[in-house]
């Protein structure tokens, strides 16, 4: 068993534990949505309240889980009973619940939203996911957000995670590429360009240096996908990441975001460095022949630098201003180098396709436009 194994079966243990214990759990939602509407002092309710009463409770923050405007969202599973959600929790309310719930082991309150779990699980209890905005949804790339703790890569490890990574270490750089080319993936920044050819024009470029770049730019006024699946993920971006980079044949790779996600880049910059010590960056990735670091850049906030010459522009020490094509970034990009560059959903959708397969993805969609887009 390699030590990426073992680490995975140790992760895996970690979460049946968590899941299994009796210990309760309360899961507390401090995306930026959350922590505008409060969390942070429904944070400090919870923990007063626990310590006045005695009682022990593992708390995990989660990310977003996409209905921004319940939030503060809190969810506890005790008792043996599903994972019950409440929303627009204050501190005042965080109190009531626990001491209703882990005192009288009434989870009724004015507050509940529903549970999560199978239907007819709590008769008198609605589903979360049957809400109206949910219940159409098809959860790949947000499967983790609201689930996971994203600074835990344990978490990651033990959902499947950076699976996608090692299938694609096993195949050449050829046959990732064939396999991203036949899911029919097509880029989630807007343009729609198909992912799987842009990195076949920048894999067979001649040179001895391309970069591989995460456009998490987003400045659409009211975006917030992208912020969301790296406050909630962002080992999902990072391990596509290390997949497209694999695929071109790149050594370094550089983030540009937007300062304005200050979460987002604390979360992304720990992440890295839990990775690094699994040597799932760096020098000889998983002991294969494979190399990459990261870089952050953090863009001024300017709305022209989401697009990608301009973006390059920007990271160079530049002007961000778009320049005309051809040649277009894969032929000559930064610095003068062939580059990719994706968005941060197209590269959190890779792992999922790299796991399953191109045919699973192609389940998803419609014809020349396949998977949940």
């Amino acid at each position: 068993m390699s030590k990426f194994e073992k680490l995975v079966e140790k992760s895996k243990k970690q979460w049946d534990n968590i899941n299994n214990s009796k210990t309760p759990i309360i899961y507390l939602g401090t995306a930026s949505c959350g922590k505008a509407a409060g969390a942070d002092e429904v944070k400090d309710s919870i923990l007063k309240t626990l310590k006045k009463h005695r009682l022990f409770a593992r708390l995990i923050e989660v990310g977003c889980i996409g209905t921004c405007y319940l939030e503060p969202l809190m969810d506890i599973s005790a008792f043996g009973n599903p994972r019950i959600s409440y929303g627009n929790v204050d501190a005042e309310w965080a109190k009531k619940i626990i001491e209703k719930y882990l005192l009288k082991k009434d989870y009724h309150n004015l507050k509940l939203l529903g549970y999560f779990g199978e239907e007819n699980s709590l008769n008198d209890v609605p589903r979360f996911f049957d809400q109206p905005m949910l219940k159409p949804q098809v959860r790949i790339v947000l499967k983790n957000c609201g689930f996971i703790d994203p600074e835990s890569i344990e978490h990651y490890l033990a959902n499947d995670g950076y699976q996608g990574l090692k299938n694609a270490l096993e195949m050449s750089p050829d046959d990732v590429i064939k396999e991203v080319i036949e899911s029919g993936i097509r880029g989630r920044g807007g343009a729609g360009f198909p992912t799987g050819k842009k990195w076949k024009l920048c894999r067979h470029t001649k040179s001895k240096i391309k970069y591989l770049i995460c456009n998490a730019d987003e400045g659409d006024p009211g975006a917030f996908m992208n912020r969301s699946l790296l406050e909630g993920d962002p080992h999902a971006v990072l391990e596509g990441i290390l997949i497209a980079a694999y695929a071109i044949g790149a050594s370094e790779g550089y983030i540009y975001i937007r300062a304005e996600y200050p979460l987002a880049i604390q979360k992304l910059k720990k992440a890295v460095k839990q990775m690094k010590k699994y040597n799932l960056l760096g020098n000889h990735i998983l002991d294969s022949d494979f190399s990459f670091d990261i870089k952050f850049k953090e863009g001024a906030g300017a709305f022209v630098c989401g697009e990608e010459t301009a973006l390059i522009q920007s990271i160079e020490g530049k002007r961000g201003m778009p320049r005309t094509r051809p040649p277009f970034p894969a032929i000559s990009g930064l610095y003068g180098k062939p580059t990719t560059i994706n968005n941060v959903e197209t590269l959190g959708t890779i792992p999922h396709i790299l796991r399953n397969g191109s045919s699973w993805f192609k389940q998803f969609g419609v014809e020349n436009n396949y998977g949940t887009k």
